[in-house]
């Protein structure tokens, strides 16, 4: 889409779809939900940089309970098993040294500095990765992107040496078939997939629209498809083997070792790390292999904000701030001071709320929206048109089965059993107060909302009667029978694609 249209992310949407309505509305909801995402996603990078920096001390400061911030009552060297009065060192760590937690939402407590400060940091790191656009973005990942499998590969042959990682492995591989019944497990599932490979964030939109107008797009489809699926197989290798070792010397089940959401990179897997032998290796580059993949995340999303706003209004704000990296620049700043909320002592409550109703409710109803604009509303022959036009052949019947039924409905099922069995949010076994629910719909509706109302103004602008003007607004208006196909993208301001957005207008 991006890449056949010549343009970045909104103006792919607004020339996919209807004239100016529903598609319109998808695009501005994709980029306000990589926004939203982008506020607090780089608190993470800010907890990866107090591991990494408190990982090379002659001990790991997680390992023990003598340190000033443990609860010496309930503190446990190792994992506690039933015991639930019990805390590892490694929680009491994330919980009263990173965080100092609160109670519940409702005590926001103060700013923990030190967090403060490492956010700094990693937005200067998100900075300097974009600020050039897609030049200094394209450099950054090629590090990013391939060190990380230098790090994976060598835990795994690390850790497979490891007694007890057979067991792990095993617990890994083994399905519980039961599971495949609950709607919650596909819904996470989904969420996953979306975000581990940008679908409903824009980042992939954006991103390619600067590849060449002919790329192979079908051959890049699949090459980062298998590696992300390799790559959380790789994944799970490297930290169920490791958690199969720790399960075997603290003689418990896999099951009360493993354990999800940040507690498993922050708590387990810090744990683990402790025990392992040169650990004053493994801890820093476990640590530093977090960051590059944060890393990754957090600045193409980020991009994808910075590239509307350049494209729809660049024009305009170039007269005053001159410079295209001062427009990076205020963007990381907004999206800064938006996060700040995350590092305070209550702050992990508030990231956990963003994050389900962002990265899991959001997600699911906008990436629907999405496929019903591209696939059923521009249409599955106009798509395998764009795709003739930029290979010479059109997608095969596999894609266009994928575009016109499997992914609508697949979609569809998801977002609709999600409705029906609902979950509040929640964080270990804390429950947020019904304010808090609210708050968290009004996070969703943030970026969902935009979808009814480019709907609305659609129909408002349209003439004629009520079903005419639902007609008109659900008719693409693209010209795919034009002579000129844009053989290839040269820049954003390329005058073919300014002329095709004209003709659209």
């Amino acid at each position: 889409m991006g890449p056949s249209l010549d343009l970045s992310l909104i103006s792919s949407w607004l020339m996919l779809c209807a004239k100016q309505g529903p598609k319109a509305g998808v695009g501005l909801a994709t980029v306000v939900i990589s926004f939203v995402f982008s506020t607090y996603y780089n608190v993470l990078m800010a907890w990866a940089l107090f591991y990494f920096f408190n990982s090379f001390g002659a001990t790991l400061p997680w390992k023990s309970c003598n340190n000033t911030w443990n609860n010496v009552g309930n503190c446990s060297t190792g994992f506690t098993g039933n015991n639930t009065h019990l805390q590892s060192a490694s929680q009491q760590f994330f919980d009263l040294k990173l965080l100092e937690k609160t109670d519940g939402i409702e005590e926001a407590g103060g700013l923990r500095w030190e967090i403060f400060g490492y956010l700094i940091i990693a937005w200067v790191f998100v900075y300097l990765c974009i600020f050039k656009g897609v030049k200094s973005t394209g450099k950054v990942v090629y590090f990013t992107a391939v060190f990380p499998y230098f790090i994976l590969f060598a835990l795994l042959i690390n850790n497979v040496q490891l007694p007890g990682a057979k067991k792990g492995i095993l617990y890994f591989l083994t399905p519980v078939w039961s599971k495949l019944f609950e709607v919650k497990v596909w819904v996470n599932a989904a969420a996953q997939v979306f975000n581990s490979l940008g679908i409903a964030f824009g980042s992939m939109i954006s991103m390619s629209s600067y590849n060449k107008f002919n790329n192979n797009i079908i051959r890049d489809a699949l090459i980062v498809t298998f590696a992300n699926s390799f790559t959380s197989l790789l994944a799970g290798f490297v930290i169920f083997s490791a958690i199969g070792y720790m399960a075997h010397i603290h003689h418990l089940p896999v099951e009360n070792i493993s354990t999800g959401g940040p507690g498993l990179v922050f708590v387990v897997y810090p744990e683990v790390l402790s025990t392992m032998p040169v650990y004053q290796l493994w801890a820093p580059l476990f640590f530093f292999m977090l960051l590059c993949l944060g890393l990754d995340s957090q600045f193409a999303t980020v991009e994808v904000a910075v590239t509307f706003i350049k494209d729809e209004f660049g024009h305009k704000l170039m007269g005053f701030l001159k410079r295209e990296e001062l427009l990076t620049l205020a963007v990381c700043i907004i999206c800064f001071l938006l996060g700040l909320p995350h590092v305070t002592q209550g702050g992990i409550y508030v990231f956990q709320l963003m994050d389900h109703y962002t990265a899991v409710v959001s997600l699911v109803f906008l990436a629907f929206f999405e496929v019903v604009a591209v696939c059923w509303l521009f249409g599955v022959p106009r798509l395998s048109l764009m795709i003739k036009r930029m290979r010479g052949r059109s997608a095969n019947i596999y894609f266009r089965m994928c575009w016109l039924l499997l992914c609508p409905m697949l979609v569809l099922c998801i977002l609709t059993s999600s409705i029906i069995q609902y979950t509040p949010a929640h964080y270990g076994k804390y429950k947020y107060p019904v304010w808090a629910e609210w708050v968290g719909w009004g996070v969703s509706l943030v970026s969902i909302i935009w979808v009814p109302l480019g709907a609305i103004h659609e129909l408002y602008r349209n003439k004629g009667s009520l079903l005419q003007r639902l007609k008109t607004a659900m008719t693409p208006t693209v010209d795919l029978d034009a002579d000129d196909p844009l053989p290839e993208k040269q820049n954003l301001d390329n005058p073919a694609s300014e002329a095709l957005f004209t003709s659209v207008a």
